[in-house]
């Protein structure tokens, strides 16, 4: 039964990880947002986005084949 001690600090550490989480994750009441949060909020959601960030990035598709690069290219 000795040789399970070297298990003893996972699991405490495994139980106090499962018991931070539970706590953080607890469902909590709704507070009322006043008048001034709710038209800040209204005010920025209305914002309209700068013209770069709305451009959507054409990714490579990735084909799963590593690909060299030119040795000639390669600083030394």
């Amino acid at each position: 039964m000795e040789i399970l001690l070297w298990l003893l600090p996972s699991v405490l550490v495994t139980c106090a990880a499962m018991a931070w989480v539970s706590w953080v994750g607890r469902e909590r009441p709704e507070r009322e947002r006043s008048q001034a949060e709710q038209e800040r909020f209204a005010q920025a959601i209305m914002r309209p986005l700068p013209e770069d960030r709305r451009r959507t990035r054409q990714r490579e598709r990735s084909t799963g084949v590593a690909v060299r690069r030119d040795s000639t290219r390669r600083s030394a």
